[in-house]
């Protein structure tokens, strides 16, 4: 697993810090994360990069500012799963069915593959909310990483392990 997370005021570099919240989860779960925040810096590389590392996951949000309200889309990480989330969702003219959620706001859809993000139907989602953001991103310049939350309590991030929501102590799943 990977390494514990140091300090936000600690000397790393936000994006230190960042592939340090990545690097606890599954070999498998945090490959397809780099993978996938590779695919949207490569393709926004103006976005500003917000991550908090939640209680229940990790959220790598994108958007034109350091401002959580204005973020247009993020990557939420769980043990088992990757989804790429809209945080204004509802918004969207979802042509070939790939959205879920009911919420008044977000959708999201599970990530498989990173390259998923360079299917047709993916890029004219993520193209959409963009062009429906309150603020546009950028139009020149470069991204950075802003590291918003670290929550000192967490879930594990493995998908084999599970912590007591009491204690905060790491309990082996059984297998089935």
């Amino acid at each position: 697993m990977g390494n514990p997370i140091p300090p936000v005021n600690s000397r790393l570099t936000p994006a230190k810090i960042r592939d340090a919240c990545i690097a606890k989860f599954d070999p498998p779960i945090a490959a397809l994360v780099k993978a996938s925040r590779l695919a949207l810096r490569k393709r926004y590389p103006t976005a500003v990069e917000l991550v908090y590392d939640n209680y229940n996951a990790l959220a790598i949000g994108y958007g034109p500012n350091d401002r959580t309200s204005e973020a247009i889309f993020s990557l939420a990480v769980y043990p088992r799963v990757v989804h790429l989330y809209f945080l204004r969702g509802i918004e969207l003219k979802d042509r070939n069915g790939l959205l879920e959620g009911s919420g008044n706001q977000g959708r999201f859809f599970r990530l498989a593959s990173a390259s998923q993000l360079s299917e047709p139907q993916v890029q004219q989602l993520l193209d959409a909310a963009v062009a429906n953001a309150k603020t546009p991103l950028p139009a020149s310049g470069k991204g950075k990483t802003i590291i918003k939350s670290i929550s000192a309590k967490q879930r594990s991030r493995s998908a084999t392990a599970k912590t007591d929501s009491v204690s905060g102590q790491k309990v082996k799943r059984s297998s089935k």
